[in-house]
């Protein structure tokens, strides 16, 4: 009897041992998979096969955080519940931090399952598992039960690892995207813009971030004539920075062989609308001026209207067509005409100027800027755009919350 008792407990030992083993090898496997940035799928159906063929589970149903939600990213067996019902009832076990039996449970659907299994980081509740027809011994049922969760936790902070590491280089790579942006935007404000005898011009560019939409250039002509323009582009990043040095290239190009603003136009939205499919636009006021004859012709394509002012009077410019990029043909484009009576200011700006928060409407909007130009506008064009910055830091309690671009011309 006592030969008998003592050769069933080396049996017993054995078959631990054994058991042990098998659960390091598997343990093993996993962690091979996982080093070899194994995919998610792959890790999923290897955690069935062994719950499957090695620990004798009938039915899972494997649920993991994401977005603030739980997805089931596992399921056999049985008849299959919603994710919302999953959920719902697994809530009413969320003090559980260990496996927990279910057996008898008054949730219909957490009676069908033989035991609960969490997967906590902290107090933070990453996983969970249920798991039924669960066929094993008493004598090993808390050291599979341990086993399971042991091995959903170490796939789950492996895919908690492979979503942190994609977020780590989505951030490097629009960090990247980022700096190659100011990079382009750079090359597209001027450094230094021409002296001229018969204009005075002064410019300035405030980015919201690191990388504004605005873009303003000059370009002289020939010995008669000059063209500027100031134009925003929707949009951030790399593919706003791109479409707006396509943009400059374009107009620097077709700005030397047509002289029809009109036809300078259509050509910059066909461009546009080719290279955006209408997922972005572009708004632009466009003006060329010749000193002879004293005429400034411009088009405002859906801009902040520019402002000229002259004899103590502020007029805004508002002739023009749509912003760029929205129709394949422009519905109508009005050019306009002006004559430039000699010291003439002309102010151009972006919306960043006037987008403030709301509360600050009262004290800065459209209107007051316009009776700011009519009671600056003799200052010289930094002057102007100098006085015109400390007013709005001093009306204007906060930032504006898009790029500010001035560029001021005075015309002798």
């Amino acid at each position: 009897m006592d030969s008998f008792n003592t050769n069933n407990g080396e049996d017993e030992l054995i078959r631990l041992l054994l058991k042990r083993q098998s659960e390091l090898n598997s343990l093993l496997e996993v962690t091979k998979a996982i080093n070899k940035n194994t995919s998610t799928q792959v890790l999923i159906e290897m955690l069935e096969v062994i719950l499957k063929s090695y620990l004798s589970v009938g039915k899972l149903r494997f649920m993991i955080e994401k977005f603030g939600s739980y997805v089931c990213v596992s399921r056999y067996g049985g008849n299959f519940e919603t994710n919302a019902a999953l959920y719902k009832a697994c809530l009413k076990m969320n003090k559980f931090k260990s496996p927990a039996p279910l057996l008898d449970h008054p949730d219909q659907l957490l009676a069908a399952y033989d035991y609960f299994i969490p997967i906590y980081h902290k107090s933070k509740l990453l996983a969970f598992a249920l798991v039924g027809d669960f066929n094993t011994s008493e004598e090993m049922l808390a050291n599979d039960l341990n086993f399971i969760q042991t091995l959903m936790n170490v796939i789950v902070v492996a895919l908690e690892n492979k979503k942190l590491f994609r977020e780590r280089i989505a951030a490097e790579r629009f960090q990247r995207e980022m700096e190659l942006a100011v990079e382009v935007q750079n090359m597209l404000i001027p450094l230094r813009l021409h002296k001229e005898t018969g204009v005075e011009i002064g410019a300035r560019y405030l980015p919201h971030q690191n990388i504004g939409g605005d873009y303003f250039d000059f370009i002289r002509l020939n010995d008669k004539e000059f063209l500027w323009c100031i134009a925003d582009v929707s949009g951030k990043g790399i593919s706003a920075a791109l479409l707006m040095a396509n943009f400059q290239a374009s107009l620097r190009a077709w700005a030397t062989v047509e002289d029809d603003l009109t036809n300078i136009v259509e050509r910059l939205n066909n461009i546009v609308i080719k290279n955006t499919k209408g997922e972005k636009f572009i708004t632009l006021f466009l003006a060329k001026y010749n000193e002879e004859t004293r005429r400034m012709d411009y088009i405002n394509a859906g801009h902040n209207p520019s402002v000229i002012y002259a004899n103590g009077e502020a007029v805004p410019l508002k002739l023009g067509t749509t912003m760029l990029g929205v129709f394949e043909e422009l519905p109508f484009i009005n050019q306009g005409e002006v004559d430039i009576e000699p010291g003439s200011l002309i102010f151009n700006y972006t919306d960043g100027l006037l987008d403030y928060e709301p509360a600050d409407a009262m004290v800065w909007n459209e209107d007051i800027m316009m009776d700011f130009v009519s009671q600056n506008g003799d200052l010289s064009p930094d002057k102007f755009n100098q006085k015109i910055l400390n007013e709005l830091a001093t009306l204007v309690k906060s930032k504006p919350i898009d790029d500010v671009t001035l560029l001021t011309l005075r015309i002798f």
